[in-house]
């Protein structure tokens, strides 16, 4: 208990809050590592998974890729990368963007495979080529699932980037390593504390856009409300 009011008294302590070590220094930080891995790994995975999903070619490939990806051990990866690429967040963002790649994939994959081949075939019908339906039909339907990819790959990366402060002064990270090193436990409970409230909080926006993509789909477009049912027959009138 004591330990949770010293965190408690070291989060509330105004030097804590400014200057380039401060909270909201680190929290940026921590945000832009996280917001650069998964925007690279979207840019890698987002078009191969589409790809993938779309000519149903290649699942055994996804599975194999996301399957030997999460075996890997990021601490252990960012040490070899650390290694060969030295102190800086070049490691770090390495690591990161291997960390994200497969929830983006498999996201991304399932997402436009599971779209529903009576409409894609549909769309080929009214005379739209292979490009159109991808764009203009698999991706809105996926785009659920492919936010789900992005939200699964997202809370893995902003809990993972703690690790950043192993190869470089950078995020949230640093009060863990920092108060390990000093034997200052406040410190690291309270820099545990900050990466799970940042986490809980990109989790909370992300769910409720992937709600948003669901519901956009599940309405009617505007002006297009589910077709009237045929009126019963009447009888003629007599004349």
């Amino acid at each position: 208990m004591n330990l949770f009011l010293d965190a408690l008294a070291w989060l509330t302590d105004p030097a804590h809050w400014t200057g380039p070590g401060g909270v909201p220094a680190r929290v940026l930080q921590h945000l832009a590592i996280t917001f650069a891995a998964v925007t690279a790994a979207a840019i890698l995975a987002l078009p191969a998974g589409i790809l993938i999903g779309h000519t149903r070619k290649g699942a055994g490939l996804v599975g194999a890729i996301a399957g030997a990806a999460r075996a890997i051990p990021t601490l252990g990866l960012l040490t070899l990368l650390g290694l060969a690429l030295g102190i800086g967040l070049n490691a770090p963002f390495i690591a990161l963007i291997v960390l994200a790649v497969p929830s983006v994939l498999a996201g991304a994959y399932a997402g436009v495979q599971n779209v529903d081949t009576d409409i894609t075939g549909a769309a080929r019908a009214i005379g739209m080529n292979p490009r159109q339906v991808v764009l203009q039909v698999e991706i809105p339907l996926a785009a659920p699932v492919l936010i789900g990819g992005i939200r699964a790959a997202t809370l893995q990366v902003v809990a993972t980037a703690t690790l950043a402060a192993y190869t470089a002064d950078f995020g949230l990270g640093r009060y863990l390593f920092s108060g390990l090193k000093s034997r200052d436990y406040a410190e690291m409970l309270a820099g545990a504390l900050l990466v799970a409230a940042l986490a809980l909080l990109l989790e909370l926006l992300l769910a409720a856009a992937q709600r948003t993509a669901a519901k956009r789909i599940a309405a009617p477009a505007p002006g297009k409300s589910a077709a009237p049912k045929p009126d019963s027959p009447r009888e003629k009138e007599p004349v």
